[in-house]
């Protein structure tokens, strides 16, 4: 934070940022924990950009947006990856007047020094905004097959050892490298002549890195060496998990390995040891739909809802939800399987079924622990879904996941449990259904073109006329690829979402067991926004694309 959040208040302020939103931001950074300029961005404010430039002419200094430049490798190359990204700086230019450095705090005059002993020449420095240089960071990577290629033209041993050094060196370099391309799994994949690695970004996978086929049982021994699994065993599935430590963080990893035709097949699932602070705005949530969550949290009983498919981010919708609940005055206690996240001051169970200890089971002894709120990871039976909605009938707020296709289709999936009808009605307060799609990568973003009749055979008109109104040919954004985003044209995710407030007219229809297609229109004409068109909103507005939208609605839309 180069500014203090009185100053940045003051620019917010210059720029007409109405006290109210001044408030509620301020609220907001205490609530989150972070600046105020983190704040204002998250909210949709002040754009990144903008924001820069104000703090860059308070502080008298140019200011330089590096995802609008091209930088030769000769001139970033000047600071080492280790040093740019501890100080948060990035060298951008070198000419006549000197070497040109993005600094996000400017102050940092050692290391302007460090370079100006290093190089013998001036320093111009510009301030860059965090976010703007952490992106960069990307022209520091060389390509992985040909990291890897040169790593293992050392000698490697005949003999797998725990101590094997090209081996223990490249999962190091692999996770480490999953790391900072924000990947959530690595999949190792045995073939018949060579090694597929591929790395799941964004919910896409993509082929990183082939290897010699040689090479896959040291990488596999040395993966259940870390993660404490047996060496001996190749013919049975093996469940594990390692830590390692990566760029000054804690990553857990857990381990998947089942033996496939050619050999092992191993999955690494990447997970920082502390949960990452988003906020509800982060996932992407409309106001109108944020109004209709803070309702419910604000309540000291019922049951809140977060449905999709595994991938579709219920969990971390839930823990944006406990971040917000999370208070010294509260007692949370949650039930997971796994524990993705820790979460300061919220006690945190496993389920382990060796030693019985189910969703059931544990949600039983958690109810003896004086809970004021219940996370229960996933309802996946009767049994579970029985205790969980007798908790929230009996004064505690309880949050949950269920695996159902929409909103709607949750409250059927409860009744087909065995829960009565009037206690779903008398419990439920609210449900969320999500997916997540892909941004359009900020750094190649490009206008585009899309016909209105390509639209109408997959949207309803109603919809694409609210959104673009009625020309037929309709302006989009779309991303032309380039090295920030490894030419995917997309980097990060949003979620889109459709939010159930259970009313008094859909617990009605709840209690008279109507199907999830009368829930749906009950709640659509209460003013409930589909998945689709809430993706279709995120399309007008540039933050994704028509396809996207597409890809993860189909079942839907179809």
């Amino acid at each position: 934070m180069v500014l203090p959040n009185e100053q940045v208040n003051d620019l917010l302020t210059k720029v007409g940022v109405d006290q109210k939103t001044l408030n509620d931001l301020i609220i907001f950074t205490d609530n989150a924990k972070i600046s105020l300029q983190e704040a204002a961005i998250e909210k949709n404010v002040i754009t990144d950009e903008k924001l820069g430039m104000l703090i860059a002419a308070s502080l008298k200094m140019p200011f330089i947006s590096l995802s609008k430049v091209s930088i030769p490798e000769p001139v970033f190359r000047i600071i080492p990856e280790r040093i740019a990204r501890k100080y948060k700086v990035l060298a951008f230019g070198r000419d006549g007047t000197g070497i040109k450095l993005a600094m996000a705090n400017p102050k940092e005059t050692q290391l302007q020094e460090m370079v100006i002993k290093k190089t013998g020449q001036k320093i111009v420095p510009y301030y860059a905004t965090e976010r703007d240089i952490e992106n960069s960071m990307q022209l520091y990577k060389k390509n992985l097959q040909e990291l890897f290629d040169d790593l293992l033209q050392t000698e490697v041993p005949t003999k797998t050892t725990s101590d094997d050094a090209p081996i223990v060196k490249m999962i190091e370099i692999l996770v480490t490298r999953a790391y900072q391309d924000k990947a959530s799994d690595i999949h190792i994949e045995p073939q018949e002549k060579n090694i597929i690695i591929r790395f799941r970004i964004d919910g896409i996978l993509h082929d990183v890195l082939s290897l010699e086929k040689r090479h896959h049982d040291r990488i596999v021994t040395r993966i259940k060496i870390l993660s404490k699994l047996r060496t001996d065993e190749h013919l049975s599935p093996q469940d594990g998990k390692m830590r390692m430590q990566v760029d000054d963080e804690n990553l857990d990893i857990r381990t998947s390995i089942i033996p496939i035709a050619d050999g092992e097949k191993v999955v690494l699932r990447l997970l920082s040891s502390h949960f990452r602070q988003f906020s509800l705005q982060d996932l992407g949530m409309s106001d109108t739909d944020l109004k209709k969550i803070n309702n419910a949290i604000n309540k000291s009983y019922g049951m809140i809802l977060s449905t999709g498919p595994t991938g579709s981010g219920k969990t971390t919708l839930i823990y944006s939800i406990l971040k917000i609940l999370n208070t010294r005055q509260k007692n949370i206690t949650t039930i997971e399987d796994p524990v993705e996240y820790r979460i300061k001051a919220v006690n945190q169970i496993q389920v382990n079924t060796k030693t019985k200890l189910t969703f059931a089971n544990g949600l039983r002894s958690i109810l003896r622990q004086d809970p004021d709120i219940i996370f229960v990871g996933e309802i996946r039976d009767s049994e579970t879904a029985g205790i969980a909605v007798n908790a929230a009938l009996t004064g505690h707020l309880v949050l949950s996941t269920i695996h159902t296709t929409n909103a709607a289709t949750a409250l059927p999936r409860l009744i087909d449990m065995e829960i009565e009808p009037f206690l779903v009605a008398s419990t439920v307060d609210i449900i969320v259904a999500q997916r997540l799609v892909r941004r359009i990568c900020e750094s190649c973003k490009i206008k585009a073109l899309a016909k209105r009749s390509d639209l109408l055979k997959n949207f309803p008109e109603k919809s694409i006329t609210k959104y673009f109104g009625s020309q037929d040919n309709i302006k989009v954004m779309q991303g032309q690829g380039c090295k920030m985003c490894h030419y995917t044209g997309f980097s990060g995710r949003i979620g889109i979402f459709e939010v159930i407030d259970v009313s008094n007219t859909v617990r009605k229809l709840i209690t008279q067991k109507s199907d999830s297609d009368v829930i749906n229109k009950a709640a659509i004409e209460e003013g409930m926004t589909t998945m689709l068109e809430d993706g279709l909103e995120k399309v007008a507005k540039g933050v994704t694309t028509i396809s996207e939208v597409l890809r993860v609605t189909k079942v839907e839309s179809a």
